[in-house]
C-alpha cells in the first residue's frame, strides 16, 4: 500500500531521521513525501528516501550537515585547514575527528538513500553539497535549487495538505522560525480606547 507522508519540521536527530528514512526507502510501494511549508535538516534527509518530493511552491527544504552541539561540523573541519596542529588544543582536535566521522557518516547515508534513482557518482555529489558545508545549517533550499540538484520535486500539492495542516497548530517556538497561519486574515478588533488619566499630585 503507498504511504503519503506529510513534512513539516526543522529537524532533529541524525538517528531517527536516519531510521525514517530508511524504513520509507524499503517500502514495497511507492512513497511520496508532500512538505506544505519547511523539511528541515533530518526533515531533508527523510524527504531524500520519497520516490517523489511535491513541495508548496514557496516551501524549503535544508542541508542536512551535522551539527556538533553548537557547531557545524564542517566549520570544526576548517579549523584543521587554517591553523597548524601545534596552535590548536586537544578539545578541538578531539571535536574536529567526530566532526569528521559524523560528515561521513552523513553522506553515506544520503548516498545510500539516493542510490537507486541517481548513479554512483551523481549521489556522491549530491551527498558532499547537502552534507559538507556548502550553506548555514538553516539555509533554505527552494523548489528549483532542488531540481537543479536533481531531486524528483514537483509542485503539485493537493488541498487535502493544507487542509490538514489546519488541525495542527504551531505552538509558540524556543527558537526564531517560520510561522504558519493556518487561518486567513481578518481585520484587528479595535481595542477601546481606555481614558486619559492625569498624575497624582
Amino acid at each position: 500500500m503507498p504511504v503519503d507522508v506529510v513534512l513539516h519540521t526543522p529537524g532533529g536527530l541524525v538517528l531517527a531521521a536516519g531510521q525514517i528514512a530508511q524504513a520509507l526507502k524499503d517500502h514495497p510501494a511507492k512513497v511520496p513525501v508532500f512538505v506544505p511549508h519547511y523539511a528541515m535538516s533530518g526533515g531533508t534527509l527523510i524527504a531524500l528516501a520519497a520516490d517523489e518530493i511535491v513541495m508548496a511552491p514557496h516551501a524549503v527544504l535544508g542541508p542536512v550537515d551535522p551539527q556538533l552541539g553548537q557547531y557545524p561540523a564542517a566549520s570544526v573541519l576548517r579549523v584543521l585547514e587554517r591553523k597548524p596542529a601545534a596552535e590548536i588544543e586537544d578539545q578541538t582536535m578531539i571535536l574536529a575527528d567526530v566532526a569528521e566521522k559524523a560528515m561521513r557518516q552523513v553522506e553515506n547515508t544520503v548516498c545510500d538513500l539516493l542510490r537507486e534513482r541517481l548513479s554512483e557518482e551523481q549521489a556522491a555529489r549530491l551527498a558532499r553539497t547537502l552534507a559538507g558545508g556548502t550553506w548555514t545549517h538553516d539555509y533554505p533550499i527552494t523548489v528549483s535549487e532542488a531540481r537543479e540538484l536533481g531531486l524528483p520535486v514537483s509542485t503539485g500539492m493537493p488541498k487535502v495538505v493544507f487542509d490538514l495542516m489546519q488541525f495542527y497548530p504551531q505552538t509558540g517556538q524556543q527558537r526564531p522560525s517560520v510561522e504558519y497561519i493556518p487561518l486567513p486574515y481578518g481585520p484587528r478588533e479595535r481595542q477601546p480606547e481606555r481614558p486619559t488619566r492625569l498624575p497624582k499630585r
